[in-house]
């Protein structure tokens, strides 16, 4: 589980609650379910217009995910140049079968670095190779944001509907104003919390997790770049020296591979 995501997500709302709590001790006025039908149903309904049905279903799927632990981090990246070094080495002595042995259960584990290898043994050149799968990444990449393009579009759309909903409440309650008018005040609260509910809905959950799922994809893209010139290197039969120094450079110097380092402490 992602513990600052949760925690995020507990502050957000214990806050508001809290301030609430605070305020008035007349909680039940900011529960109002037409309201809340009001901004997210509409928001919906918006978004499954605005975009094709099975996208919208499968970037409310996609939401779910943030409160899990991204797969790639910091030391993941340090450990994909050791893996290409590695494979480098044995390259060197086994030439393309030996890589294509020590890989061949990746297919069913990572399925960008099990095609890109399928590449190296094909006996593809380093330039073809790079050409090959940096068109993978950009396109894999593109196909993922529409996710986040969707929650975007969401967090957009439901303090409009909040609005709408404000404008209902508000011409409910003008209508009724000459056979009730003591209700004006209890009308117009009623009327408002429908722009808090699309306030909070686009603040406190689709924009954040939008901005999280598009963050997350841009690491998976500068991760598979980054597997992507190793791929190339081992083609162009590069030293796993040469391999480690064009890889370190994607990397921050504080987290880049060192084979002699690694050698120590193997030995």
């Amino acid at each position: 589980m992602s513990f600052t995501t949760i925690l995020g997500i507990i502050l957000g709302v214990g806050l508001f609650v809290g301030s609430v709590v605070i305020s008035t001790s007349n909680y039940m006025i900011f529960l109002n379910f037409p309201s809340f039908i009001m901004v997210i149903g509409g928001t919906l309904a918006s978004t499954f217009i605005a975009f094709e049905s099975r996208y919208v279903i499968n970037a409310l799927k996609v939401t779910a995910s943030i409160m899990f632990v991204q797969r790639i981090g910091r030391n993941m990246l340090t450990s994909e140049v050791g893996r290409v070094i590695r494979w480098g080495y044995i390259i060197q002595k086994s030439g393309l079968p030996g890589l294509e042995s020590d890989a061949k259960n990746l297919a069913r584990q990572d399925r960008f670095l099990a095609f890109a290898i399928d590449l190296v043994i094909s006996g593809y050149t380093g330039a073809e190779i790079r050409e090959i799968l940096q068109n993978t990444v950009e396109t894999s990449f593109q196909r993922s944001v529409v996710n986040a393009d969707i929650l975007r579009s969401m967090g957009g759309t439901a303090p409009a509907f909040g609005m709408i909903g404000t404008l209902v409440g508000l011409i409910i309650m003008l209508d009724s104003m000459a056979t009730d008018p003591s209700g004006l005040g209890p009308g117009m609260s009623v009327a408002l919390i429908t722009t808090l509910y699309g306030i909070l809905a686009a603040r406190l959950f689709f924009l954040p997790a939008a901005s999280k799922i598009q963050q997350r994809e841009e690491i998976v893209q500068f991760r598979n770049f980054l597997v992507s010139e190793g791929m190339a290197l081992l083609a162009e039969r590069k030293s796993p020296r040469y391999i480690q120094d064009k890889m370190n450079s994607f990397l921050d110097p504080a987290i880049h591979f060192n084979i002699d380092r690694h050698m120590k402490s193997r030995s």
